[in-house]
């Protein structure tokens, strides 16, 4: 365990957390800020963009799709982690990396429309691995094939076990549902949702996403407009330990600013996903004249993500006091600091709203994480078919990460959490140095389409 802790330290050290940010800032700049310029105009396509060209599912089914794998138990139970482990300043960094995500997320998927290509069985295929190998020529097809494997590593740790692992804990406590029966059924319900590749689970997630967003977020509301009196004091609190030290309180060993932005950092970058090109894999699959179109589509889910979901999260867990492992400094709820993840945003819900809160959060986790189950795994299908040039082990990869969810459901929280964290990051790294490389392509593309002369793809 020491040594993940070291390795997992090492990734998100300085020159990554420079890399990501400033790959995100980067953009952003060049881009000036079209982020913010063009949110609305983004949020227009995604609600109304039907899709034209060619591709396996419309762009409104891509975001659901990419919603489902990153709305996922990291805006639950990451958030969770984040608080305890980074203190309420790991939220100011995590929104720092959310904002200038949008951009990184939004040349993600241009690039995705730009580079896709066909697969054996004729399907579109997408992701960083294409666009650096095929924008960058041959002699970069090592950092293609590295984003591919830590990508198909990634699919069994962030997209599987993580959250098997968070729909169990919050399960058994709950409703007391033994943890190994429920990895069981797990399993069985996920390998028959995946066994229809990218068309199944897009459907799926159609339905599931809007439904559970809604229902988490109502719940949410409901607690911050009960709690309305602390929401000011915990913003002030979310801005004043970005920049200060969070100091020891009895058994509680304290936070500093480092730590505090490589939490929010981390957690940022696993509920959001910008950076990681997971987007990529999959928003060449839609249906898409205009690749700046689909990757203002694609930004959405970031903003999303973190602005408002994971925000709602964190200013429930700190108005409701339950943050702090010293027992709440906000409203005075004490608790015995033994619960981590899930179980403490539950904890929470159900302190204001009663059993309707656990069984809110409970569900939410559940359906939160089985989408984001499925949804990754057509992040991972695509990784291991540009790996082995082929979809003929898809069915074996199927069983496997079914095996994985039942395995998850069981194993120990901490673990799977380094594991999530180190697969994130390896990933991560060869992504958006291909990124940079290819900035060029997608700043003169973004300008042309702004001016009104960029020419349709097919």
């Amino acid at each position: 365990m020491e040594v993940l802790h070291m390795i997992s330290s090492w990734i998100w050290g300085i020159p990554s957390m420079v890399l990501l940010v400033g790959t995100g800032l980067y953009f952003t700049v060049r881009l000036r800020g079209l982020q913010f310029r063009r949110l609305k105009q983004a949020f227009q396509l995604a609600l109304t963009k039907t899709g034209h060209g060619k591709g396996e599912i419309s762009s409104f089914q891509m975001l659901m799709t990419s919603l489902a794998a990153t709305i996922g138990n990291g805006n639950i139970a990451g958030i969770a982690v984040a608080l305890t482990m980074g203190g309420p300043g790991a939220i100011f960094w995590m929104w720092v990396i959310g904002l200038v995500g949008m951009a990184t997320k939004y040349a993600e998927s241009l690039l995705a429309i730009l580079f896709r290509q066909r697969n054996d069985r004729g399907e579109i295929v997408s992701g960083p691995m294409y666009y650096i190998e095929k924008g960058l020529g041959k002699s970069f097809k090592p950092l293609a094939v590295a984003f591919a494997l830590f990508g198909l590593i990634a699919s069994f740790g962030v997209g599987n076990t993580v959250q098997a692992n968070a729909m169990s804990t919050v399960l058994k406590q709950t409703f007391h549902i033994p943890l190994l029966a429920f990895g069981v059924v797990l399993a069985v319900a996920v390998y028959f949702s995946i066994r229809g590749g990218l068309e199944r689970v897009s459907s799926i997630s159609t339905i599931f996403v809007p439904v559970m967003s809604l229902l988490y977020i109502v719940a949410a509301l409901i607690i911050l407009v009960l709690q309305a009196n602390q929401i000011i004091p915990a913003l002030g609190l979310i801005v004043q330990y970005a920049f200060q030290p969070l100091a020891p309180v009895g058994a509680f060993a304290g936070v500093s600013i480092m730590v505090a932005m490589q939490v929010g950092v981390a957690r940022g970058i696993f509920t959001n996903e910008a950076g990681l090109g997971t987007a990529a894999l999959i928003a060449g699959s839609a249906k898409s004249e205009r690749p700046a179109e689909q990757g203002l589509i694609s930004m959405t889910s970031t903003f999303i993500v973190t602005l408002i979901v994971c925000t709602m999260t964190a200013l429930v867990l700190m108005t409701t006091g339950f943050w702090d492992p010293t027992g709440g400094t906000l409203s005075g709820v004490a608790h015995d600091g033994s619960l981590t993840g899930a179980a403490l945003t539950s904890a929470a819900f159900a302190s204001v709203l009663g059993p309707l809160g656990q069984w809110t959060v409970a569900f939410s986790v559940f359906f939160f994480g089985y989408s984001t189950i499925i949804g990754w795994y057509v992040y991972g299908e695509k990784c291991l078919e540009y790996l082995s040039g082929s979809t003929k082990f898809n069915r074996l990869y199927q069983v496997i990460f079914a095996v994985a969810a039942c395995y998850g459901a069981i194993a120990n929280l901490e673990l799977l959490w380094l594991v999530a964290d180190i697969a994130n990051g390896l990933m991560m790294i060869p992504n958006l140095i291909g990124m940079l490389l290819l900035s060029k392509i997608v700043i003169d593309h973004t300008k042309e389409y702004e001016a009104g002369t960029i020419r349709k793809v097919a």
